[in-house]
């Protein structure tokens, strides 16, 4: 790989071991994919949970002495230290929490705590070099915002925190970009859940990080929120990292002009794939044990929605209704009185956490939990492997059902 003067700098150690170490990982990886330089990054994005870290990570950010060279945060947390003792996180898991938190701060490293830092903290703008270390975070600036960055993993991201760049591969470079999987939509969502769901079978076409799928057929232009699900739910079925929409996202006035040669033929999705979806998940009137608005976040619009399906209504005594967010959003929802809303109907706010990684297995296990329901199909194509029994439906049904005690669609 080509380096400048000061990234072999770098390298050779002239800067400190620190800054050493991040720049033969960042070679390492560059050579891997075949870049042929870094690239300098305005922000980075750490995956940094507990959970996934364990002993062995919270050990090795604690033996670390720098500072981050550019704007670097954090997706959730896996601990709501607040309301910890009420979901049955043990003592253990709180300590770690914590010492998590000390060594990211003592780096310089902002806690955002978010998933939705393009909705809540700054948004990306177009052909801006990022090192985004979510996938639904990734997705959305690659497509919605046309800036560029690949799917980092925790010490990747950690190194370009450090060293203020990363390795140009893949959706860095113009060639990267370019469509190679052509999709017409055939049934408009009408829900967020529906959404995700269109987002879940385009993944399912794609099973392929280097696609790109052309998605057409879409009416009108949709939502933060939508595209936020449609992204979440395609990285997670399908490893997508951007995707393009004509007419809708920044880089696509047209689907021809997308592909390189003649356009390939288009996969078709309607009404009943969609459907097929939703009943995969889960039978109606089953006992409901949890119902979670999480993976992504909630914005403020979807916390108001919560709020105002929960009015004049209780959560049923034998299921309990969880909602994560960010910490600017939570903030918020106490001024503006939906955390109220929420919680004086049974409901509790989350801030600043995901479900799936915040000791997802260990909480059934500790409340008795096995049949959960979610308007996210990010979530229901996670939560599987934590031995949930998932059930996909929209925000109403879900609150719906939370009332009642049973899955009700």
């Amino acid at each position: 790989m080509r380096l400048t003067e000061e990234e072999r700098a770098m390298e050779a150690g002239a800067m400190g071991p620190l800054l050493q170490w991040a720049v033969r990982h960042q070679v390492e990886v560059g050579t891997f994919f075949d870049a042929l330089d870094l690239v300098p990054v305005q922000s980075a994005h750490i995956m940094a949970d507990p959970e996934s870290l364990g002993e062995a990570g919270a050990s090795f950010l604690e033996g670390i002495e720098g500072k981050v060279r550019v704007p670097t945060i954090t997706d959730p947390r896996g601990v709501d230290l607040s309301k910890a003792d009420q979901l049955g996180h043990t003592a253990a898991m709180q300590g770690l929490e914590r010492r998590m938190i000390a060594a990211l701060e003592r780096l310089g490293v902002l806690m955002t705590n978010t998933c939705i830092n393009y909705q809540t903290v700054m948004p990306a703008t177009r052909g801006e070099h990022l090192a985004m270390g979510d996938t639904g975070v990734a997705i959305y600036c690659n497509s919605v915002f046309g800036a560029r960055t690949n799917f980092e993993g925790g010490p990747s991201a950690l190194a370009a925190g450090l060293t203020g760049r990363t390795p140009r591969y893949g959706y860095h470079l113009d060639s990267g970009r370019r469509g190679t999987l052509r999709v017409a939509v055939e049934v408009q969502p009408k829900d967020l859940a529906e959404w995700g769901a269109l987002g879940g079978l385009v993944g399912r076409l794609a099973r392929n990080y280097w696609a790109v799928p052309v998605v057409e057929g879409l009416e009108g232009t949709p939502g933060s929120d939508a595209l936020k699900h449609f992204g979440a739910a395609a990285a997670s079925f399908g490893s997508v990292a951007l995707f393009h929409m004509p007419g809708i996202t920044p880089e696509c006035s047209g689907a021809a002009q997308m592909f390189d040669g003649a356009m390939p033929q288009a996969h078709r999705i309607g009404a009943d794939a969609l459907s097929d979806l939703f009943k995969s998940y889960g039978e109606d009137g089953e006992k409901l044990d949890v119902v979670v608005f999480s993976a992504p976040q909630l914005s403020l619009f979807e916390l108001s929605e919560v709020a105002g399906l929960l009015d004049g209504k209780r959560v049923h005594e034998g299921t309990a209704l969880l909602v994560a967010t960010s910490p600017e959003n939570k903030s918020a929802a106490d001024r503006m009185g939906l955390t109220g809303r929420i919680e004086s109907a049974g409901g509790t706010v989350l801030d600043g956490v995901c479900f799936y990684q915040s000791y997802a297995r260990e909480l059934a296990e500790a409340n008795g939990w096995k049949r959960l329901m979610t308007n996210s199909a990010k979530l229901v194509n996670i939560i599987g492997g934590y031995g949930y029994l998932p059930t996909l439906g929209t925000a109403e049904a879900c609150v719906a059902s939370a009332v009642a005690g049973k899955v009700v669609r």
